[in-house]
């Protein structure tokens, strides 16, 4: 039941020796009681996840930096790599990358040969995942890992291209065009994009001073910029407390949106977040596309943590339709303050914000107090009550930590790593190895009856672009048929609080027909450009009175 007070006491800020309750002053919201569970999967995965992808044959490629010295876990079979990055280790026989396998609740080492420290991705329309840049000897390098089902085999491994990059990446942006190629956004000293394959006419760097102008002196603000594909098949691209909506195709702003109300940064260092909506209505005339933004810091919070000064992280998100002719900001209250939060959709089209600190800023050991308490988002709800607080874990997750969603519905959780180093010990925060899952309430046992379970169509099957299809569920309790919708989702490559090419779709479907004791029968149409879904994998959900089945994955081409 919603708690409705003018004082909450609403969030816990983890700062030794003491757990403090601190009070969420503000209107008189609605906010929630706590659902939801954490499970601890792995205690030591071998390294700090500081970047994430879930690929479609349900494993999780996690990696790290390669220039501070030694993981906790070995290359196989007696591997080392020259190590140029690091003055002190030479020769490193430990691995920085590993891949997470979701069923069997393990890792295997992969071998990274260059640094991706603050790098960007992508999983590509064949289901592969692009990683671009880096620092030092990594920073033009883009690397290609390639799903072992696609290979048939048991050992794949990075494909490491040197020099395909045309400008030095460090924390840019990546997202997957309407054509499948990539788009690769900013950076450190970036003023620029370009693109992925590259084509005779996209074999070069191309300018966007939006990106310098948005630039704060001595504190950035526009790094790992927040881009999303419009419906229209233009870019919507949010650096600092500003966004545009831009045609790459002819290096063209096409519309200004008006500056964030509050004017304080979004983006790294500042670091909060943000959400494309999901996609409804796919049959209208005209289709609707919604940003949410969240958490981040208020300017100058990064120089003040440098010298020891903790300011309190924004408690604000601005949500805006950006396809609206004047479009403007709606400005809404958070329960926690919150910077380096990630925020991830979940299969029922609500939005999960979780990780993060409540004072300081993104950077080495410049934050303090952990939100542990993760908050739902529910974007149709009256905005009064779209907030609810979940249950906290545990570990706090600070800066380089990160969130996905899972096919089962899950959230995946890891990293943490706000020291130079891994420091286990004397430090505020030490280095973080574990992986943890949030299971939100829908996966709670008392909603089992409401579960529904795809029959039909299999795993990995292909449909093109506007093609109709026959979806068939089964479901143990009784069914409420205006309460069922088709969801589809493309998994995010997740650093930073930054999660690239997140995307919810909400499939048209007809007519729900009882087809057997307790299965049904449902006719989908599924997007009919690449516009509004690029060619890739997406995760595939039917979800019943907000409850979402396990998710299948569906390729479109």
């Amino acid at each position: 039941m919603a708690i409705r007070k003018s004082v909450i006491f609403c969030f816990i800020i983890w700062q030794l020796p003491l757990l403090l309750l601190l009070p969420c002053h503000g209107r008189n919201l609605a906010y929630a009681a706590a659902g939801g569970k954490w499970d601890l999967l792995m205690s030591n995965i071998g390294i700090s996840a500081m970047h994430m992808q879930l690929l479609n044959d349900d494993r999780v490629v996690i990696y790290d930096r390669t220039d501070f010295g030694m993981s906790n876990i070995s290359l196989p079979n007696g591997k080392c790599r020259n190590n140029n990055n690091d003055l002190a280790l030479k020769v490193d026989c430990t691995a920085h990358s590993v891949e997470y396998d979701v069923s069997t609740n393990s890792v295997r080492p992969l071998m990274i040969q260059t640094n991706v420290w603050c790098s960007s991705g992508s999983a590509t329309s064949d289901g592969s995942l692009v990683q671009t840049g880096g620092s030092n000897d990594g920073k033009f390098v883009i690397r290609v890992y390639r799903p072992c089902i696609i290979g048939k085999k048991s050992n794949c491994d990075w494909l490491e291209i040197e020099n395909g990059l045309i400008q030095s990446r460090w924390y840019s942006t990546n997202h997957i065009l309407p054509d499948g190629s990539q788009i690769i956004i900013g950076g450190r000293d970036a003023f620029n994009y370009e693109f992925f394959p590259k084509t005779a006419s996209t074999n070069n760097v191309f300018n966007l001073p939006f990106l310098q102008q948005t630039n704060d002196p001595r504190e950035e603000n526009n790094l790992y910029p927040f881009v999303f594909l419009n419906v229209d098949g233009n870019l919507f691209i949010f650096t600092n407390n500003r966004a545009i909506l831009f045609d790459y195709t002819t290096n063209m702003i096409v519309k200004t949106y008006p500056q964030i109300p509050g004017g304080d940064p979004r983006n790294y260092p500042s670091t909060g977040s943000a959400v494309l909506l999901p996609l409804k209505n796919l049959e209208a005339h005209t289709i609707q596309a919604e940003v949410l933004v969240c958490g981040g810091a208020p300017r100058g919070s990064y120089l003040k943590a440098t010298r020891g000064e903790f300011i309190g992280a924004l408690n604000t998100c601005g949500r805006i339709t950006i396809t609206d002719p004047n479009p403007q900001w709606t400005m809404e209250t958070m329960p926690l303050p919150r910077t380096m939060g990630d925020m991830v959709i979940l299969p029922n089209g609500n939005v999960l914000i979780v990780n993060g600190a409540a004072m300081g800023s993104a950077g080495w050991e410049i934050a303090r107090g952990p939100v542990l308490s993760p908050v739902i988002y529910r974007p149709d709800n009256l905005p009064d009550s779209r907030f609810e607080v979940q249950n906290p874990n545990a570990i706090p997750r600070m800066y380089h930590s990160t969130a996905v969603l899972l096919r089962d519905g899950r959230v995946l959780v890891g990293g943490s790593n706000p020291n130079e180093f891994y420091n286990f010990t004397g430090v505020l925060f030490p280095t973080e190895l574990s992986l943890e899952a949030f299971s939100p309430s829908y996966l709670d046992s008392e909603s089992a009856h409401l579960l529904p379970q795809i029959i039909s169509p299999v795993s990995r099957h292909k449909f093109k672009h506007g093609q109709r299809v026959n979806i068939q569920f089964s479901i143990s309790g009784s069914l409420n048929k205006n309460s069922i919708k088709v969801t589809m989702i493309a998994p995010g490559f997740n650093t930073h609080s930054n999660t690239m090419n997140q995307r919810m779709l909400v499939l048209t479907n007809g007519v729900v027909k009882q087809v057997g004791r307790s299965s049904y029968h449902m006719n989908c149409l599924f997007p009919k450009s690449g516009s509004l879904a690029p060619p890739g994998y997406y995760l595939l959900f039917v979800v019943h009175q907000d409850i979402p089945s396990e998710g299948i994955w569906v390729r479109i081409f």
